[in-house]
């Protein structure tokens, strides 16, 4: 069998798929540079005769399905929307992933942001690096006093999403001493008992939090949820970190709010426009800490999606079902 793998993945992982009797072609796009949408992947697989295709960001709709024999789909993200789930479904082509890859990384990044905005990191890089000199003791005074962050012990932190990466964050931040208010209906009491939280509704959460962190997917029932009124009832003292989806927040409402001093600042890992670059609005405060979708990127995530792509692929062509199927109906 040959097999195409457009996402990153170890060389140990690539090795031992070819000893276990396949050809592959790495194609990262990290190294090509390329993000595949729509079709453009149609000539590619059809004339490599690829029968398994593993992506990050690729798109595999309905039209390459058809049009192509593949016999086994994969993503190395979590949960793909990526995939056409329904075409693979009707051609019984088994599609996997890998759930929980970058789970401690952005867990680990959104503390890393919430320590940022708090001590005033990037704002203070900026002054130094824009010819700060200190001709006597009053300048450096000045300027420590301006600066002067705050702790996060003894701070309300809301947490909207209690998922895998919500739970992570919401363990690691007792360790700082924190009250935790959670917003998630779905979330297990249990859960939320276990990491010592309260569960509270939006407007508890939103006026009572000194850190306001996002960590819910991107629904029907979240894109939008918090827009200038939201903002507004927040204390003009707290900060908001954002590693789940920019379509949560009203990105205008979100730039006027910091901007007005509404809320004191904002640690943002993804936007509305990507990729990221010197473009964007948020680079023109000086109280947002901008990170360019970055939260999983961590040498551990590329080992742990190589690891579970590599089990699943393994498990497929000894005919059994693999682990992290997304459509396990088609064993059935």
């Amino acid at each position: 069998m040959r097999v195409l793998i457009t996402a990153p993945i170890t060389e140990s992982g690539i090795r031992e798929l070819r000893a276990a009797g396949l050809e592959v072609d790495h194609k990262s796009w990290f190294e090509t540079g390329k993000l595949h949408m729509g079709d453009s992947l149609l000539q590619q697989i059809n004339e490599g005769q690829y029968d398994i295709v593993i992506v990050e960001g690729d798109e595999i709709k309905e039209e390459i399905i058809n049009q192509t024999n593949l016999k086994l789909i994969g993503s190395v993200r979590g949960s793909p929307n990526n995939i056409s789930l329904e075409a693979a479904k009707a051609k019984g082509i088994p599609v996997i992933a890998v759930p929980g890859r970058n789970t401690t990384a952005v867990a680990e990044h959104t503390i890393a942001l919430m320590l940022a905005q708090a001590r005033n990191i990037v704002r203070t890089e900026r002054l130094l690096g824009n010819e700060f000199f200190v001709d006597n003791f009053k300048d450096f005074a000045n300027m420590y006093t301006s600066l002067m962050g705050f702790e996060l012990f003894g701070k309300t932190v809301g947490i909207i999403g209690l998922g895998q990466i919500g739970f992570e964050v919401a363990k690691r931040l007792r360790a700082f001493g924190v009250e935790l208010l959670i917003l998630d209906p779905y979330a297990d009491p249990v859960k939320i008992s276990e990491v010592g939280g309260r569960a509270v509704e939006l407007d508890e959460l939103l006026s009572s939090s000194d850190i306001v962190t996002i960590h819910c997917p991107s629904t029907e029932e979240t894109r939008g949820m918090l827009g200038a009124k939201e903002f507004a009832k927040m204390k003009s003292s707290a900060i908001l970190i954002n590693t789940a989806r920019a379509s949560v927040t009203d990105e205008y409402a979100l730039l006027d709010a910091l901007k007005r001093d509404i809320i004191a600042g904002a640690g943002l890992d993804v936007f509305s426009m990507e990729p990221v670059d010197s473009d964007n609005e948020f680079l023109e405060l000086d109280n947002v800490t901008v990170m360019p979708h970055m939260g999983g990127n961590t040498i551990e995530t590329i080992q742990r999606q190589t690891m579970q792509i590599v089990t699943s692929i393994l498990a497929f062509l000894k005919g059994e079902k693999p682990p992290n199927i997304l459509n396990p109906e088609i064993y059935d």
